[in-house]
């Protein structure tokens, strides 16, 4: 998802909404001639990601900056590591540097906090997923950071998978079908290759569902109890996706239950952006 044209798109349209008219402060202050080096620190420890993306701010700036990553996507490192290494035009470097900032942030952001779910159940087997909650035009940057933590994507879009919610049951069985009628209605217009997702909330809608032949049963906000129930009931008819208020307090528990998903909207739509600075030091004028 996170092709070298997306970055080059996205971070073009970025530094343009910065500087539209260009740096006035660096073309004001700073020599034309002059260079400088800049580090990107870690001010905490954390999970790195977004390293192609931090590169592409500078060097869309300006070609003769050189970026020397010292660390990869999916990296731990400490307070104090420095991440990478910036040399070229000093201009160029003060103009590209809050974006670069902004995105390898919030990457290594998302991917730390991915981290710490994918730590706490460790050992299950369970699979840690976003969602689609996410920042509009930046999906495939997060849901690259959450690769980078150890965790799994879920459907990228509306039109990579049919993933049925209470809302589009409501409308399917208004004609007096059943719920399982309807799903099997429904398959009839999709392609053999269309991985379908149900949502349910109650575990007396589990066999209905399964009745359709479907690939993925979502449990939403189940209680531990009916998770455990919901898993048994399903027996392997089809992968079990656990969703719902989850925290890194009630993973592991909820990872114990036996599903084989939990999505966790809190993984894009609520971390914080990582401190991580850049520490610029003019070389010459």
């Amino acid at each position: 998802m996170l092709s070298p044209a997306v970055i080059e798109t996205t971070v073009r349209a970025a530094l343009l909404e910065d500087a539209p008219w260009g740096d006035i402060t660096s073309e004001a202050l700073i020599p034309a001639s002059a260079t400088a080096t800049a580090e990107l620190v870690a001010r905490e420890a954390g999970v790195f990601s977004g390293g192609t993306v931090f590169s592409a701010a500078f060097t869309l700036t300006d070609d003769r900056v050189e970026v020397d990553l010292r660390v990869t996507d999916g990296a731990r490192f400490a307070r104090g590591d420095v991440l990478a290494v910036v040399t070229g035009p000093a201009r160029a470097i003060l103009t590209a540097e809050r974006i670069g900032l902004n995105f390898v942030q919030r990457m290594s952001g998302i991917a730390t906090v991915t981290a710490a779910y994918a730590d706490a159940v460790a050992g299950t087997g369970v699979r840690i997923a976003d969602t689609r909650k996410t920042t509009p035009g930046l999906r495939a940057f997060e849901r690259h950071a959450v690769r980078s933590g150890g965790g799994a994507n879920h459907r990228h879009s509306l039109s990579d998978a049919v993933m049925a919610k209470d809302n589009h049951l409501a409308v399917l069985t208004r004609s007096g079908l059943s719920v399982t009628e309807a799903i099997l209605d429904a398959k009839t217009r999709l392609p053999h290759t269309a991985h379908i997702e149900v949502e349910v909330d109650r575990l007396d809608q589990i066999e209905a569902v399964l009745a359709a032949g479907i690939g993925t049963i979502m449990l939403d906000n189940f209680t531990l109890e009916d998770l455990r129930t919901g898993v048994l009931q399903v027996a392997g008819r089809a992968t079990v996706e656990a969703s719902g208020g989850v925290t890194l307090d009630t993973v592991r528990a909820i990872a114990e239950t036996g599903v084989d998903v939990i999505s966790v909207g809190a993984l894009t739509h609520s971390a914080r952006a990582l401190d991580l600075g850049l520490d610029v030091r003019i070389d010459e004028a």
